[in-house]
């Protein structure tokens, strides 16, 4: 990849990755250490409220510095709020997913994302691949199935949990082809921020109405109480929402979408790699296999860029003919 027109080069772009990569592939060892102590609703509320002070702080650290970037007016801010609410309803249908499909059901199904990503943003956007580009997509997704499929122990798809999951993770590759539709208008922080805003308000709102309706506020309050549950939940709110969403944007801004999502793919051997190394799970002849071939995909993906004029046009192109 060259370097962009803004000065971004491409080991900044692969450095952001990378560190994309390991937020989200983490994210499944930290969100096992949270299970003990709450549910799926009260989990992602308070990694939503780590995500607030997280992203509180950094506000308030880059005004000191003088740092934080001025608003232009007259943009459409519309735009960015459709960005954000893609994300929020990704992560809203997740958790219905939850209630009828296993998280390795819903594994395989996110493993799709890079191809429905693909063909939203060739549909609305007009992003072309390149045939070696499609070869490494098929590639990786068809070995992150295989992996995931092979490393579960039960797998009983139940259609309804299906169809949720497959909204969910239509959702998150409309978010994907968006947040490349408003770059160069819209900032990743200015996406990161409404998306944080935005899911805190409705999460957290959520919770205490059914802490209201149901009385029971000790279900809310009582995974606090727990030094093990504070330390993960801030882990997964800061680098699995703030942070990762910062890179998710960056990286949008900067790379195809084809490009840009095939680095989740690469997560799910991340959580597999950690699983071993912290918790003792084994590494079979296909977590080798798997692992080789989904590395070769996203290299091949980095080294197989398509040409300029096929990225697919932009709000600001759009601005620029009014």
């Amino acid at each position: 990849m060259p370097i962009v027109a803004d000065g971004t080069s491409k080991w900044k772009l692969y450095f952001v990755a990378v560190a994309f990569t390991l937020s989200i592939g983490f994210s499944f060892f930290g969100i096992k250490k949270c299970v003990p102590f709450a549910d799926t609703l009260t989990i992602i509320t308070y990694r939503y409220i780590a995500a607030l002070i997280g992203l509180l702080i950094w506000v308030l650290v880059c005004r000191a510095m003088h740092v934080w970037p001025t608003t232009e007016s007259g943009r459409p801010r519309a735009k960015l709020y459709q960005t954000a609410a893609f994300y929020i309803l990704f992560m809203i249908f997740q958790i219905f997913a939850m209630f009828y499909a296993t998280s390795i059901e819903g594994a395989i199904v996110y493993a799709t994302v890079p191809i429905l990503a693909k063909i939203v943003g060739r549909i609305t956007l007009g992003e072309k691949s390149t045939k070696l580009q499609m070869i490494f997509i098929v590639l990786t997704v068809s070995a992150l199935v295989i992996l995931v499929i092979l490393n579960a122990t039960d797998i009983h798809m139940n259609v309804i949990g299906l169809i949720i999951m497959t909204i969910s993770s239509l959702f998150m590759a409309c978010q994907n082809v968006s947040a490349r539709y408003v770059r160069g208008v819209f900032r990743p922080i200015e996406i990161t921020m409404t998306i944080v805003i935005w899911g805190g308000m409705i999460f957290i709102g959520a919770s205490i109405a059914r802490a209201a309706i149901t009385g029971n506020w000790e279900e809310l309050i009582s995974p606090i109480t727990h030094s093990t549950f504070i330390i993960w939940v801030s882990f997964l709110g800061i680098f699995c929402i703030l942070l990762s969403a910062q890179f998710m944007a960056y990286m949008l801004a900067h790379m195809e979408i084809i490009q840009s999502t095939v680095f989740s793919s690469a997560s799910t051997l991340v959580s597999i790699i950690a699983g071993a190394l912290i918790l003792g799970e084994p590494l079979r002849w296909y977590h080798y296999t798997c692992g080789v071939i989904i590395l070769a995909g996203v290299v091949g993906m980095i080294l197989a860029p398509a040409k300029p004029e096929n990225a697919g046009k932009s709000l600001e192109d759009d601005m620029n003919r009014q």
